[in-house]
């Protein structure tokens, strides 16, 4: 009807409305076996009130499953590590529905002190070809990444990964055991450079996860459902892969930690700081503070700033005359020298870089 508004789902009223809906929404998309675990919780009194133990803010359906899971991972909940293992939904989630009243103080003192933690893989897939067409417009032959919204840091090791297109393309170290593809959608092939030394890695975090602490690693894992075989076996990879070049994880506001990280920077290396699907959590006014930030690092020394953001997302970067919430995501290359300064809308992606289209011109 004219001037109605458009109807909207309501906010789950219980705690069981809320594992329905993570079931039918939230883990229906990426894990089968999830989706059932949720639905079964959410029709027992007993796993509920075994929840309801913990804090009143700390019963969301995604942390409570990633506490649960990391008492099977560690050997607390031996016939539920099992049917995950199995990977049998209706055995998981009759496993998950017993062990949850026997195991409800260890639930509730994981989730009160923890919070669910986004695995960050996958994004070496557009960092690496900004990050080294970045290098290469500015001819540096080392480089340092500072890395905002950094989670684990596990984008700071993007040169070190391998990445495989569905064209034909193949980027990055090929002898890695980070490895990764993605598809490419237009007729333009995506830039083959060199990859440069990196001289430092600073990742920058409200709250980092050191993945060289095997507890903060095996939340990590925890975090994911027990049947993404494929995001977990990356996981792994990436953790091994930070553990040998351990990055510098500065604790704060990232925007307050920026000049600490470009003092960390040798001075004959080029920062490139990147940002990938991390200026989006920051309310507009921030957005705009970080350019200042840049701005007042690159009075000093050349900076690079490459971006994955969603459309409008990342000030400064032009949009192609995309709408905002399109659903992709628009890569950029912004660089500094001196007085002179560019900011270049380089192409768009699509999945969190799982599939993309490179625009920009790939000359010499």
């Amino acid at each position: 009807m004219p001037g109605s508004r458009p109807a909207t789902a309501p906010k789950p009223r219980t705690l069981a409305d809320a594992f329905r809906r993570f079931g039918e929404t939230g883990a229906a998309r990426v894990s089968p076996l999830y989706e059932r675990v949720a639905l079964a919780v959410g029709a027992s009194d007993a796993a509920l009130r075994a929840v309801e133990e913990a804090p009143a803010r700390r019963r969301q359906p995604a942390l409570v499953l990633a506490a649960l899971h990391h008492l099977a991972l560690t050997g607390q909940a031996p016939e539920l590590a099992a049917a995950y293992t199995a990977g049998d939904p209706d055995a998981a989630a009759a496993a998950a529905v017993a062990a949850l009243p026997r195991l409800a103080g260890q639930v509730a003192a994981i989730a009160g002190r923890r919070r669910v933690r986004a695995e960050g893989t996958g994004r070496h897939t557009v960092l690496l070809p900004l990050v080294a067409e970045a290098a290469h417009r500015l001819g540096a032959p080392r480089i340092a990444l500072i890395d905002v919204g950094c989670s684990a840091g596990l984008n700071l090791n993007a040169v070190h990964a391998t990445v495989a297109y569905d064209n034909g393309q193949t980027l990055g170290d090929a002898s890695s055991p980070v490895r990764q593809s993605a598809g490419v959608v237009g007729d333009r092939p995506l830039p083959v450079r060199n990859l440069p030394r990196v001289a430092a890695r600073v990742g920058l975090d409200h709250d980092p996860i050191d993945v060289t602490d095997a507890e903060e690693a095996g939340w990590l894992r925890a975090c994911l459902p027990p049947d993404r075989h494929e995001a977990a076996a990356l996981l792994d990879a990436e953790i091994a892969l930070t553990e040998q070049n351990p990055p510098l994880l500065l604790r704060g506001d990232p925007l307050e930690t920026l000049p600490e990280a470009f003092a960390a920077v040798p001075a004959d290396a080029l920062p490139v700081v990147t940002t990938a699907w991390a200026l989006s959590r920051l309310p507009p006014e921030s957005r705009l503070r970080f350019l200042h930030r840049l701005d007042e690092a690159a009075a000093r020394r050349p900076v690079a700033w490459v971006s994955a953001e969603g459309v409008g997302v990342a000030p400064s970067v032009p949009t192609f005359g995309d709408r905002h919430a399109s659903g992709h995501s628009i890569l950029g290359i912004a660089l500094s020298d001196g007085p002179a300064s560019t900011v270049e809308a380089v192409g768009r992606c699509w999945s969190r870089g799982r599939l993309l289209a490179w625009l920009a011109d790939t000359g010499a």
